[in-house]
């Protein structure tokens, strides 16, 4: 299966999420978008494909965004979407894409929705020491 993550290896979350793709038998293409962010196109299709708006996938803890007035109710998606195209931590991480979804992996557990559920055969623990996943594989509600 082909997966993409877009990552931030300074961020737990993303940590969690490559650790998880990983931990299914898949390595990724891992894009640390920080430094390659995606086309306005690609963050617009993928924000779409994840079912999210743009108000919902742009990122405010630790990044310039009220200071850059981005909290204004008035700006529109598009006005959003530029912004996180010029200042690409406001991009919320991590996003990933498979041939089964598109999710915005926060909390990390969430990129299972697009993992084959067959393809982890043991426990899985974040780096928090929450377990996620059973001695089976199987997901912890």
């Amino acid at each position: 299966m082909n997966a993409v993550i877009y990552h931030n290896p300074a961020c737990g979350t993303s940590r969690n999420t490559l650790a998880l793709i990983r931990a299914a038998g898949i390595e990724p293409t891992v894009i640390e978008y920080l430094q390659y962010p995606p086309s306005r196109a690609q963050l617009s299709k993928m924000i779409a494909d994840a079912g999210l708006t743009v108000r919902e996938a742009i990122r405010e803890k630790g990044t310039p965004f009220e200071e850059l007035g981005l909290d204004h109710p008035d700006l529109t998606e598009e006005q959003l979407l530029d912004a996180m195209i010029a200042t690409p931590i406001l991009i919320n991480r991590p996003l990933v894409v498979t041939p089964l979804g598109t999710r915005l992996a926060r909390p990390s557990e969430v990129v299972l929705d697009i993992l084959p559920a067959d393809a982890f055969k043991g426990p899985f623990t974040k780096e928090d020491g929450e377990q996620v996943l059973d001695q089976e594989g199987k997901r912890i509600v």
